[in-house]
């Protein structure tokens, strides 16, 4: 059992070239690298090899840190791993550790699970679980695969939800790696900071959550590819370590992202901790029954200072919603949350099958999305409806999916208590005729629009109708034959 301290070296290396991207994350201390097959670990039979990989990990962490690694084979997990701090995983290319149906740790009890849903709130009933760690990662070409035996919904005794599950860590490298049918969540953190991750792909459309980013800060993600179920790739914060924790400095560059009944890009549901400074680039959405990109503030929290630039959506229902809620589903005695500052530069949107329209949704008077701007954005959505009613919609304040709001009685942009609201070079069109506005502005102050498209249906009353607006303003705009857009307004003033 004699551990290599070359081989060590050159992993360490690859780990430490993450570091310079931007994000402050320390490497495992110094030290050798550590097999688990010197510890009983057997590649290719059915032996449960988790008791051989916690002793690898035990003997790395006393030796001040070091790298634990799967030689190429495939191994068994019938059992959960306990990461311990200073020890990186390391899982190279042609190697498979498969999860097993029992054997895992029991879910701990915890006092604070009625603020969030089962999985969000138990975490020792993983393949690989840590608490309160340092300089911890998951590095090489290799797949972390649950086998299909991880569990999407409650588990019963000796199952598993998760393929990662970390909480409270300093430092989390996942570089490299697949995971593959995750259960509930093919990974989630909470209360981490320090967090670099490349290269990571996620494979669980069969399942349900790729990567759950709970109460997090100082993340870079690059290159990641995540195909999931239900989300695939969010930010939350929920109470479940028992306090309201920071969330924010985040960068998403270069990532595709795929979800089938839900969201691809998402903040919340659970919106307990503020979430300041994301900034999200160079991505492609596909699918997503609920959100392509989703803003929900519906547990108190302030959304603020987050950019999204060059992205493409394929597929989704609703391209883009944002919402303010009154859940309050928080142990802190929250009030209600806000949106604002938010950017959209140069996104593409194109769905022709069932659609929500793009919203923009405040709770009240008092509680409303403000300074948002779109920049380039142009959308195409399904259309198809008659005429209706242009009244305000119904909504379900408590409840977070785009389908809450009852159908938009505008085909493209529907805005409801917001402020500051602009959009620019931008434009809305149908896949089929519509019958109702291209906007309807409602309840809301100092909304403008330079440059705007908007495609008219044959039946349509108005293209933009302003409703109880103070301060609108459209210019330099047309429909896409080029003529005047039509403006309809009432109890509504112009600034221009």
């Amino acid at each position: 059992m004699k551990p290599s301290r070359c081989r060590f070296a050159l992993v360490a290396l690859a780990v430490l070239g993450l570091v310079g991207m931007g994000t402050e994350v320390a490497s495992a201390a110094p030290g050798a690298v550590y097999k688990v097959t010197d510890y009983g670990a057997k590649a290719g039979d059915s032996t449960n090899d988790a008791p051989a990989a916690d002793k690898a990990i035990a003997a790395a962490n006393r030796a001040g840190g070091g790298i634990v690694e799967f030689p190429v084979g495939t191994y068994v997990m019938a059992g959960t791993v306990h990461l311990k701090s200073d020890v990186v995983i390391n899982v190279p290319s042609g190697t498979t550790i498969t999860g097993s149906a029992s054997g895992y740790d029991a879910p701990e009890s915890n006092p604070y699970d009625k603020y969030q849903d089962y999985g969000h709130s138990h975490f020792h009933n993983a393949m690989f679980y840590g608490d309160n760690l340092k300089n911890i990662g998951f590095t090489g070409g290799g797949t972390i695969d649950g086998g299909g035996h991880l569990i999407t919904g409650n588990p019963s005794s000796g199952q598993a939800d998760k393929i990662l599950s970390i909480t409270r860590c300093d430092g989390l490298t996942l570089s490299g790696i697949t995971l593959k049918r995750g259960g509930h969540f093919a990974a989630l953190i909470n209360g981490c900071t320090n967090v670099v991750s490349d290269k990571l792909t996620i494979a669980t459309s069969g399942d349900r959550d790729g990567w759950n980013i709970i109460s997090t800060t100082n993340v870079k993600i690059t290159n990641a590819k995540i195909a999931a179920n239900d989300d695939a790739l969010v930010f939350k914060s929920d109470y479940a370590l028992g306090k309201k924790l920071p969330n924010g400095n985040v960068t998403v560059n270069n990532a595709d992202l795929s979800a089938v009944c839900c969201n691809a890009l998402m903040f919340g549901s659970e919106t307990c901790g503020d979430f300041t400074g994301y900034n999200f680039t160079d991505i492609t959405l596909k699918g997503a029954h609920k959100s392509g990109i989703g803003i929900v503030s519906m547990d108190g929290s302030k959304i603020s200072d987050v950019h999204y630039k060059n992205i493409t959506i394929a597929g989704s229902y609703s391209p883009i919603t944002m919402k303010v809620g009154t859940r309050k589903r928080c142990g802190n005695n929250p009030g209600i949350g806000s949106i604002s500052n938010i950017t959209f530069d140069n996104i593409t949107s194109t769905h022709t099958g069932t659609n929500f329209s793009p919203t923009i949704w405040g709770n009240s008077a008092s509680n409303r999305v403000s300074d948002v701007t779109f920049t380039n954005v142009n959308l195409t959505v399904p259309g198809g409806n008659g005429t209706m009613s242009t009244g305000v919609p119904s909504n379900s304040p408590t409840d977070y999916n785009p389908k809450s709001i009852g159908t938009r009685p505008a085909y493209g942009w529907y805005v409801h208590f917001a402020d500051n609201i602009k959009f620019v070079n931008s434009s809305v069109k149908f896949a089929k005729n519509d019958g109702r506005p291209a906007v309807i502005v409602n309840n809301s102050s100092n909304v403008s629009f330079d440059h705007f498209t908007a495609q008219r249906g044959s039946n349509s009353p108005s293209d933009l109708d302003f409703q109880t607006a103070s301060g609108y303003c459209v210019k330099d705009s047309a429909n896409t034959t080029g003529g005047a857009l039509r403006i309809k307004t009432a109890d509504s003033s112009t600034t221009c």
